[in-house]
């Protein structure tokens, strides 16, 4: 059976490539659309088709939708894969294909809008009964009464945006005279990075866990969870560390979330690969946190742990395939560790490093994976995310898998920038994280530049480091696609949410 004729890849670097390259084993062949910055990128190479669909900004090209249809019309594309970030989430280009009669490889736009919306998804899953962080579920149009029922919840409390993420209106309220402040604050930074400045509140979790659960969905009604990832390494709520399973989920527990996960899902008549994201308490409670419907990041543990290509069981499903596995007929197997190689500096508060690759080589060996679309001379683009490639290995246990990646660590080569790596390492290596005692709190609590690197920067390397970063900031302005600046003050955080979370 012919699932597609032809499937154009509406995103770049490694997971355009990660997406071709199941197509090819499909026997499918792919379009790569691309902008004028990328006209030498590896995913243009790889393609058996690439168009270029504007200038370097996202805004100009890869969030071009008019432009991406124009290819898809001119190709004779049936299908489109969005990946992750850019329009893999957007409901009006889902719409725009289907009124065009293209299938997106992803979920409906109605289910895109109902988990796109914090208030209205929580709202929606509430009716499967599954737990919710106590608060205001609806916007806050009354503060005085919003304060009253924040009293009773207690603090400290979490006032939110309902339409974004990545950390962007979003206030941790610990005490009764910084409420008002937090509210106005939080509306204000909502209404900047979203065009909508509704917020509403729910308690703050005490030692919170990071975990989601990796959700696939036919159009035929079959619903299963792949068992959950645990994401709590992170900073500026942005993940840097993935792991499945997480060393704290008993099979108890596991059972309870998953079926919450797929509640969810059911929530919002779901069909595809999608995640749906829990708090999991120091007390042992868990809570919905969001669903994400599309692709994560993080999803070869996933992989690594169930055999499953994702990539191709999206593709079967879109094409009107029910899935080939049901919940009892799936097991884990092993232990797998991703950590996201960055081009950024931990040591200078993780400031993006920009300049070129003068050294690039992947490690191998048994066990190790490494999704990236980079090469040697290459330079990282300031336009985009600066993610470098994805790093993973697995093992039969947690042991031997965090003894892998350490190892690949050891031998991945990169020269020209700074990176994440050493920062892994750290993290891999530290009593709490072998413990599995950690929670989204990790680098506040532990790490420090110096446990890393023995001695902080120079006078000199803080002085560059600070030049580079103005030197960035100062180029992004008029080519990455912000509306808002993050706490950090810097536009690149804020276009990170907007491309890979």
């Amino acid at each position: 059976m012919t699932l597609f004729n032809k499937i154009l890849i509406a995103n770049r670097g490694e997971i355009a490539i990660r997406v071709m390259r199941t197509c090819r084993e499909l026997g499918i062949p792919t379009v790569a659309v691309y902008s004028e910055a990328d006209k030498n990128a590896l995913h243009v190479r790889y393609a058996d088709e690439a168009y270029c669909v504007g200038t370097a900004a996202s805004s100009d090209s890869y969030l071009r939708q008019d432009r991406i249809l124009e290819v898809i019309k001119k190709t004779s594309v049936d299908a489109v894969h969005p990946g992750y970030g850019f329009l893999s989430e957007n409901a009006t280009f889902a719409r725009l294909l289907r009124e065009n009669g293209i299938t997106l490889i992803g979920p409906s736009p109605e289910s895109m809008d109902m988990m796109g919306d914090k208030i209205r998804s929580k709202q929606a899953v509430e009716k499967y009964g599954v737990p919710l962080v106590p608060g205001i579920n609806d916007a806050i149009t009354d503060d005085t009464a919003a304060l009253q029922i924040a009293k009773q919840v207690g603090f400290p409390v979490l006032v939110k945006a309902s339409a974004g993420g990545g950390g962007k209106g979003m206030r941790v309220v610990y005490a009764e005279n910084e409420f008002a402040q937090a509210v106005q604050t939080a509306r204000s930074e909502a209404r900047s990075a979203f065009g909508d400045d509704s917020v509403f509140i729910e308690k703050y979790v005490s030692g919170p866990r990071h975990i989601e659960f990796q959700i696939m969905a036919d159009t035929h009604g079959n619903m299963c969870h792949l068992f959950e990832r645990e994401c709590s390494i992170q900073r500026r709520h942005q993940k840097l560390v993935e792991e499945a399973p997480s060393a704290v989920l008993t099979p108890e527990l596991r059972n309870r979330m998953g079926e919450a996960a797929v509640n969810v899902a059911k929530a919002c008549n779901y069909s595809g690969a999608g995640t749906v994201e829990f708090l999991l308490g120091d007390d042992g409670n868990f809570y919905f946190l969001e669903m994400n419907t599309r692709l994560q990041v993080e999803h070869p543990v996933t992989e690594c742990i169930t055999g499953l290509d994702l990539v191709k069981e999206q593709i079967r499903v879109a094409a009107g395939l029910p899935l080939n596995f049901t919940q009892e007929s799936l097991k884990m197997s092993g232990h797998a560790v991703e950590l996201r190689v960055c081009a950024e500096d931990p040591r200078n508060n993780f400031l993006p490093s920009v300049g070129t690759l003068t050294d690039y080589a992947i490690p191998k060996g048994p066990g190790v994976r490494v999704d990236d679309c980079m090469e040697p001379g290459m330079e990282i683009p300031i336009f985009y995310d600066n993610m470098i490639s994805k790093l993973i290995a697995w093992g039969g246990d947690r042991e031997t898998a965090i003894a892998r990646l350490i190892r690949a660590i050891d031998e991945y080569s990169i020269t020209g920038i700074e990176t994440t790596l050493e920062f892994g390492k750290f993290v891999l290596n530290h009593p709490d994280f072998r413990a599995g005692n950690f929670d989204t709190h990790f680098i506040a609590k532990h790490y420090n530049p110096e446990e890393q690197t023995g001695e902080m920067f120079s006078s000199v390397e803080q002085s560059a480091a600070a030049m580079a970063a103005v030197a960035f900031f100062q180029g992004a302005k008029s080519t990455v696609d912000t509306t808002s600046v993050s706490e950090s003050g810097s536009a690149w955080f804020k276009n990170r949410k907007s491309y890979y979370a």
